[in-house]
């Protein structure tokens, strides 16, 4: 008589896209979780936030992501502000071929110096590397701005699907090398770092209004 021991649950990750407009951070999210691309002049600006749940395993264990897109237009840096709460992984991502993209990077790392834990794992994702041919910021550039701010660094296309998962994949495994931030996932959070893990029955980033961004969505805007 077999007493097989019952399957662990699944490690719950928040992962958070931040970065300026138009760099690709919806592109990034949608070649990851299903597969496709959009051209950019079909693609329109998210609205507050938009969310995705994707299942995957790691180092053998089941992990269930639960990945924000936030929406890096200005207006909207109210309603994205309470999305850091829980977070454990953080990815910025900047367009190769547009150095101000780049140039903003300090900035969305002053506001995670302000909303997360410094033991969030971060990385950068230098994205749409299939525009070379217009290419501002180096592989080299991005490597070692990475390297001063203590975060990994990948470049990516969405449009290709090149370094799209490995980009993923790097921050979820860095993030189960830092038990801190996943281990209480099963007890309560514990405040202070960065949120602990994200409660089974709340949706990540609790107490926001989705209605308030989904009725903005008449507005269109540039891709984001």
């Amino acid at each position: 008589m077999s007493h097989d021991k019952p399957a662990a649950p699944p490690v719950n990750v928040k992962l958070l896209l931040i970065g300026n407009s138009s760099v690709g951070k919806s592109s990034l999210l949608l070649r990851f979780s299903d597969e496709q691309w959009l051209p950019e002049d079909e693609a329109s600006a998210t609205i507050g936030v938009d969310f995705r749940v994707h299942k995957m395993e790691i180092k053998g264990k089941k992990v269930k992501l639960s990945i924000w897109d936030t929406a890096g237009q200005e207006r909207f840096r109210t309603i994205t502000s309470s999305y850091y709460r829980g977070a454990q992984g953080i990815i910025l991502v900047y367009d190769v071929a547009n150095r101000e993209s780049f140039d903003a990077l300090p900035r969305w790392y002053s506001e995670l110096e302000t909303y997360v834990s410094p033991a969030v794992v971060k990385i950068i994702v230098g994205n749409k590397v299939d525009k070379e041919f217009s290419r501002q910021v180096t592989y080299t550039e991005g490597q070692h701005y990475a390297q001063r701010m203590n975060s990994l660094f990948i470049e990516a296309s969405a449009k290709t699907a090149v370094g799209v998962r490995e980009a993923f994949i790097e921050v979820v495994e860095k993030i189960l090398d830092t038990p801190e931030l996943w281990a209480s996932v099963t007890q309560k959070g514990r405040p202070g770092l960065g949120g602990g893990g994200v409660a089974e029955n709340s949706m990540p980033g609790g107490g926001i209004d989705l209605n308030q961004a989904q009725s903005a969505e008449s507005e269109g805007g540039c891709a984001c």
